[in-house]
């Protein structure tokens, strides 16, 4: 039987971006993809990411985490899911500050309130490789990639980042003039991006104020994703479209950005508990 039968869960959302918490930080046992896909089918403990907290490997972090999306493939930042693990760990004390480490590093989160939490994301990659890209490209603020005719793109040049996860925004009037379900699997599985990608729409409305809709990676369309929102205002303040801070409206809610001087990317934004559970061990009956 899995070890993951009967195993309490947490189901929460961050600005409506879906996620569940896990703690096997006392088990040595891996989720497996099969796993994933099952607890994700479950209306109980649907999610976008699970956020499964492991033992810390990094002296002075609460835990590593792996994150799965809802196909089982695993992405290595999520900054909704891990507002989410900051507030598993710290309610009900007195702590207000922690770090926590994913694939793509140490991640150290404040409590700004009763559910409010700021995440440093850590710093944006803007090389071709490190997005990464399949090709060259010297300046990444706008690659030629385009959906619809040659000489009238439905879509084209967007700008490309890493948060953790690899990042094309496309700068729209109106994101949801769009069909991104359509052209969402699509452009994530062009050859242009290796390890698939996070698809962006986004509408800038004032120097400080962006609109966005997201195609996640392994996911699909969220109501919200926080790498998302960092890639956009950073490839935003990097084309000159808004300043280093904004306001990033999703349809899930509001996250607030800012690109520090340092380089570091502040993510701030709310979380709710939707409801605490276990999970049923028919789940795991033909998972792997």
């Amino acid at each position: 039987m899995s070890p993951l039968a009967n195993h309490p869960f947490w189901k929460m959302n961050g600005a409506g971006n879906a996620i569940v918490v896990v703690d096997l930080r006392a088990s040595s046992h891996v989720v497996t993809a099969d796993e994933a896909r099952a607890i994700a089918a479950d209306p109980a403990s649907v999610f976008d990411q699970m956020m499964v907290l492991h033992a810390p490997r990094t002296p002075g972090t609460e835990a590593f985490i792996r994150i799965y999306n809802t196909d089982g493939s695993q992405a290595g930042a999520c900054g909704n899911g891990t507002r989410c693990v900051a507030w598993v760990l710290t309610e009900g004390t007195d702590r207000t500050t922690l770090v926590v480490e994913t694939r793509a590093g140490l991640l150290a989160c404040r409590r700004l309130g009763p559910a409010a939490f700021s995440v440093d994301m850590g710093e944006p990659k803007f090389g071709w490789q490190d997005i990464p890209l399949a090709e060259e490209f010297r300046d990444t603020r706008a690659i030629e990639l385009q959906i619809g005719p040659i000489d009238d793109p439905i879509l084209h040049s967007p700008s490309a980042v890493s948060m953790g996860n690899p990042h094309a925004i496309f700068w729209v009037d109106d994101p949801f003039a769009y069909d991104l379900p359509k052209i969402g699997p699509m452009l994530e599985n062009h050859p242009i991006f290796p390890d698939r990608a996070n698809i962006s729409l986004a509408a800038v409305k004032a120097p400080d104020h962006i609109v966005l809709w997201v195609w996640e990676r392994g996911a699909g369309i969220t109501r919200a994703c926080g790498s998302a929102a960092c890639a956009a205002l950073v490839a935003a303040a990097r084309t000159k479209r808004t300043g280093r801070a904004a306001r990033v409206t999703l349809p899930g809610g509001e996250l607030f950005i800012e690109w520090r001087d340092d380089n570091h990317v502040i993510m701030i934004g709310p979380t709710e508990l939707e409801h605490e559970g276990v999970f049923s061990p028919s789940l795991f009956a033909d998972a792997a």
